[in-house]
């Protein structure tokens, strides 16, 4: 297939969802609150219970619970702008990351490790559901997990409508299943509520700033579900004055927000463990982190056997399909960014999603549950790394320093390919604090690691900036279009424009002028989706000249030309860099 035919071929796949570009006007037809709702049904996952399980157990209720609420603090913080840009200005994180410090090929590092991380959490939750199918049924582990892998497979590859209508129709379900026998224990049974607040597990009962903080670490782990959020709610409504109040809850509540819940999880993930263990069976150990384990003794100190099994067995297997759909939605989009960048190919969203499922399925066989401490604590050092790194780039770089481009800019021939901001700060984030974990810098940093990531994140993103005078953030200040990027609301603008490689339709942020003009000279447009599938230069504008910020030399022409042209000012200006 020619490259033309390919692109041609991407925009008109339905299942594509924008894997690689912005989301359009014409697909973002939910309202604000729908979008929110979605994406908060996908945090149902079961892994909290999990993590908060284990990190009670180590460290005792006190430990874990301080562990908690610092690590959902520290995400919430970094959530805050990485969210918003992706809700304000429809882009997934992928798109975010190359224009805040990455670059066009830069940020395949960063979609690299998210991909892992909705691999890794496939394999969790699909763990769990196993699990649960063996204790219900006597299922074998091994098909256990090719079904929770399997099942997902008809609703994922038809995107963002089909997710919305399962979250829309389970969520209800899965909250009556998950909080009324559950509140019911804690108002019936005050002595369980004592147990819990007393729990010391495998520690000596005392607080200690460095259990707290073992206990955060892998919690933070979970801190990439925020891409995952905003896979979902890159695709809000524009915002303006009508929706204003909605928009801004939905975005706090699923944006940021999410953590909220998945804090409150957590913690009762430690009271259920707890639970277990005094009121249940105290034989259980470890095996008290196991959500099966955990909701089937729940419910036999409230229903029947035969009733408490049935019951948590369709808890889990509508929290595994609700995360894991989600799991292997996002993977799909991070896998299909990274190969259509590389190969200048597109073989459609699906591929991609068998192609994560199989690497989920390949950690499920190699039993990646029983190592959760573990791998979760490992891998939070390179995501906080990563996480820190953009979220620094645009609260400090874009917002304090001015020496980022404030608006994230995303197309090809518009950003440099590679910027050493990002990669400099989280390839040593990541490699210190990978050596303190691994004890090489002395046993008492080891337990810090994870501080040592986002501290030198934190730093190091700014100081790379100052050091680069910001010069390889834009490649071009002027797309070389002659309209505003946004509208009168600040939303992105819906106007559309001709592609001339796909004779397709786009909006006007997934456009820029072309190398190649018309017959008669004219100038013709090329969507970035078209510049993803090329493997030339051929419609690539050349690199401006360094001089002064473009938006400097506008403002008299915008204030000439009224709304429009105030509309262009504001848009080079959001473009310029170190020297505006």
């Amino acid at each position: 297939m020619s490259r033309t035919g390919n692109a041609r071929a991407a925009a008109e796949d339905s299942l594509e969802d924008y894997a690689f570009r912005y989301v359009p006007r014409t697909f973002r037809r939910w309202s604000a609150a729908s979008v929110g709702a979605t994406a908060l049904g996908s945090i149902a996952f079961l892994a909290d219970f999990s993590i908060g399980a284990t990190v009670g157990i180590d460290h005792g209720t006190a430990n874990a619970m301080l562990g908690i609420l610092f690590a959902s603090v520290i995400i919430v913080i970094v959530g805050v702008p990485v969210a918003y840009y992706a809700a304000r200005y429809n882009l997934d994180l992928d798109l975010i990351a190359r224009g805040s410090g990455f670059g066009y090929y830069g940020s395949i590092i960063t979609t690299v490790v998210f991909a892992g991380f909705t691999c890794i959490f496939f394999a969790l939750e699909g763990a769990i559901m196993a699990q649960g199918l063996q204790v219900a049924t006597g299922t074998p582990l091994w098909l256990g997990y090719l079904v929770s892998t399997v099942v997902v497979i008809p609703i994922v590859i038809y995107g963002m409508r089909a997710l919305e209508r399962l979250h829309f129709w389970t969520t209800p379900l899965w909250l009556a299943l998950a909080l009324l026998p559950l509140l019911w224990i804690i108002v019936s049974d005050p002595e369980s509520v004592r147990a819990f607040m007393s729990f010391n597990g495998n520690s000596d009962g005392s607080i200690s700033f460095g259990a707290v903080v073992s206990s955060a670490a892998v919690c933070f782990a979970l801190t990439p579900q925020l891409a995952e959020q905003i896979d979902y709610i890159r695709a809000m409504p524009p915002r303006t004055p009508s929706n204003a109040r909605s928009w801004w809850t939905s975005f706090a509540l699923s944006g940021p927000g999410w953590v909220i819940f998945s804090g409150t999880k957590q913690t009762i993930g430690v009271f259920l463990a707890v639970y277990v263990l005094v009121k249940v069976d105290p034989t259980l150990g470890h095996s008290a982190t196991e959500p099966v384990k955990q909701f089937v003794g729940m419910y036999q100190t409230l229903f029947p056997d035969w009733l408490a099994v049935v019951l948590a067995l369709v808890l889990i297997v509508v929290a595994q399909v609700k995360i894991n759909v989600t799991n292997a939605y996002s993977g799909s989009l991070a896998w299909s960014n990274v190969f259509t960048r590389v190969a200048k190919h597109y073989p459609g969203r699906t591929i991609f999603v068998l192609l994560n499922l199989a690497i989920a399925y390949a950690l499920m066989m190699l039993d990646v549950f029983t190592l959760i401490s573990f791998v979760l604590s490992l891998y939070a050092n390179v995501v906080m790394a990563w996480l820190v790194t953009i979220a620094t780039d645009i609260a400090i770089n874009k917002w304090v320093l001015r020496i980022s481009p404030r608006f994230p800019e995303f197309r090809r021939g518009m950003v440099h390919d590679w910027n050493p901001v990002g990669l400099v700060s989280v390839g040593l984030a990541s490699v210190l604090s990978l050596l303190a974990f691994a004890g090489l810098l002395g046993t008492a940093v080891k337990p810090f690691s994870v501080l040592i990531a986002i501290g030198v994140a934190f730093v190091t993103t700014p100081v790379v900036a100052l050091a680069t005078r910001g010069r390889y953030y834009l490649r071009r200040r002027s797309d070389g279009i002659d309209s505003p990027l946004f509208d009168e609301h600040g939303n992105p603008s819906g106007e559309r424009l001709r592609c001339h490689v796909t004779g397709y339709m786009f909006e006007r942020p997934d456009m820029l002028a072309s190398a190649q003009r018309g017959l008669h000279g004219q100038v013709q447009y090329v969507s970035s989706l078209a510049l993803t599938l090329d493997d030339s230069d051929r419609y690539v504008l050349p690199p401006e000249v360094t001089g002064p910020p473009h938006w400097a030399t506008d403002r008299g022409r915008g204030e000439r030309d009224g709304g429009a042209g105030r509309h262009r000012d504001r848009d080079s200006r959001e473009r310029g860099g170190f020297a505006a």
